[in-house]
């Protein structure tokens, strides 16, 4: 077994997937039961499942299409994307999502993560957070699928999120995201070190050094989206996973 879980990360659009790069310019991917069933094939533990949409199209999740992934899926699916209240998390958990993920809704209502994470647990909640450089280099935070800039500072809005309840920390990198350059390693170093939450780390991976090199500076779980669906310089669609020797032999 990996001490560090490799979690593919798909972005739903409507009814298809998509993989942007810097949040912009989706590209089709394809049906998103066919990309479980190759995963379910390639015996790939976890996914994370993000409707990209959803809370900028003010609409509640997509709960038809979400429960029709998850009856095809054999590992368990963390899902993101226009939560907002407690009936919508425990309809998402009803379905079968093994934990939600939070964002947007986290800056307005610290409440929802505790109240959600008294009643289902911790380990069931995720805090999703969107980080970006800006024009002087500084990291920022950002929700809204990247398209709102907030004023708190990214440390003090983790912190309060673990303090309220949640269990686990999902850090995305804005500017890496469908680059495939390799992961923020000093994003990863200085933010997984603000709290003992475990961490997964998400922008950037194009090889599997790549993950390496994440774990090295801080992550606890790795996350990639183009790596998964792309291939080759012309980038391809095509779903892949790493050999669970090749995971085995870096990451452990």
């Amino acid at each position: 077994m990996l001490r560090h879980r490799v979690i593919p990360t798909l972005l739903l659009k409507n009814n298809g997937l998509v993989k942007t790069t810097k949040f912009k310019n989706p590209v089709y991917i394809g049906d998103p039961i066919n990309a479980v069933k190759i995963f379910n094939d390639k015996e790939v533990d976890e996914l994370i499942l993000l409707d990209i949409t959803a809370t900028n199209d003010k609409r509640e999740p997509n709960y038809k299409k979400i429960e029709e992934i998850v009856s095809e899926a054999f590992m368990p699916i963390g899902y993101g994307g226009g939560i907002n209240n407690l009936s919508q998390i425990e309809r998402l958990f009803k379905l079968g999502i093994e934990k939600v993920i939070i964002n947007s809704a986290a800056f307005y209502n610290y409440n929802l993560i505790s109240k959600s994470a008294e009643i289902y647990g911790n380990q069931s909640i995720v805090l999703a957070v969107d980080i970006k450089k800006d024009f002087f280099g500084k990291y920022r935070l950002y929700s809204n699928s990247g398209k709102e800039k907030k004023k708190i500072l990214i440390k003090d809005h983790i912190i309060k999120c673990v303090n309220n309840g949640c269990g686990e920390v999902y850090l995305n990198n804005i500017d890496r995201d469908g680059t495939m350059l390799g992961y923020d390693l000093e994003l990863i170093d200085y933010y997984s070190r603000i709290t003992d939450v475990p961490i997964i780390v998400s922008g950037g991976a194009g090889k599997v050094v790549h993950f390496a090199e994440a774990i090295k500076a801080g992550a606890d779980s790795v996350s990639a989206g183009a790596m998964f669906v792309f291939q080759g310089i012309y980038r391809a669609v095509l779903i892949s996973y790493p050999k669970y020797k090749e995971l085995e032999h870096l990451l452990n």
